[in-house]
């Protein structure tokens, strides 16, 4: 497949699940991929990915338990880093979201971006999965990077980048991000790793039961 066929593909799927996600008008959704399964490009280990779906879950049905539909809440994780973004109506619900998801077991680190405001409308959210898709279809675009290292998520305009990268990798894919239309802000949460450590991850065979590339951004 040529890479102006994947770019389409990928930005068509993040229209689709883009229509499908905001006909459920879930308020509360759990961060993740455009398609589901373990990439087996991913810089994460196998047990970090899987480990990473579970604290997105738990993160999701322990909120959905302790704040019911007065919010509309992301739960992200990469790596066991974990990302909160959506709207909450006032700023005790914040901390409380945040207090909430930090009870959970091997979760690492927080970063709290919730918005304290009346939920997103229909509209945005859709903009928010098209801008991912655009983000995602610009670093497979670029020759020079792993588009699959890295995880993209969106909320009102604001781009969060996850991956564990090289520091020239990183300002590459901030660079890149901020270059795509729809994009009004980045936000840079990478783990960054060095040259040697990066060619020993590239030396090693594939994790079996892996798939193939995941295109990342967020129904929501």
């Amino acid at each position: 497949m040529t890479t102006k066929v994947r770019r389409l593909t990928l930005v068509l799927a993040a229209a689709v699940v883009a229509s499908l996600a905001l006909s459920a008008c879930a308020p509360l959704v759990v961060g993740g991929a455009v398609v589901t399964g373990l990439s087996v490009s991913d810089r994460r280990t196998t047990g970090s990915q899987i480990e990473d779906e579970r604290i997105e879950s738990r993160g999701a049905a322990r909120i959905r338990e302790n704040m019911g539909d007065r919010v509309h809440i992301n739960v992200t994780s990469y790596n066991r880093q974990v990302l909160l973004t959506g709207e909450v109506p006032n700023e005790q619900d914040k901390q409380l979201a945040e207090q909430v998801v930090s009870r959970i077991d091997n979760v690492r680190s927080i970063t709290n971006e919730l918005g304290v405001m009346g939920h997103s409308t229909l509209t945005q959210r859709s903009s928010d999965v098209l801008v991912s898709g655009r983000v995602k279809a610009n670093l497979i675009d670029a020759r020079d990077l792993s588009a699959n290292a890295f995880k993209v998520v969106t909320e009102r305009g604001v781009v969060y980048l996850f991956g564990r990268a090289t520091a020239r990798e990183a300002d590459r894919a901030t660079d890149i991000a901020r270059r795509t239309n729809g994009v009004q802000k980045v936000v840079r949460l990478f783990e960054l790793i060095t040259e040697e450590e990066l060619f020993e991850m590239q030396q090693q065979p594939a994790p079996a039961g892996t798939t193939g590339p995941t295109a990342t951004g967020r129904p929501k």
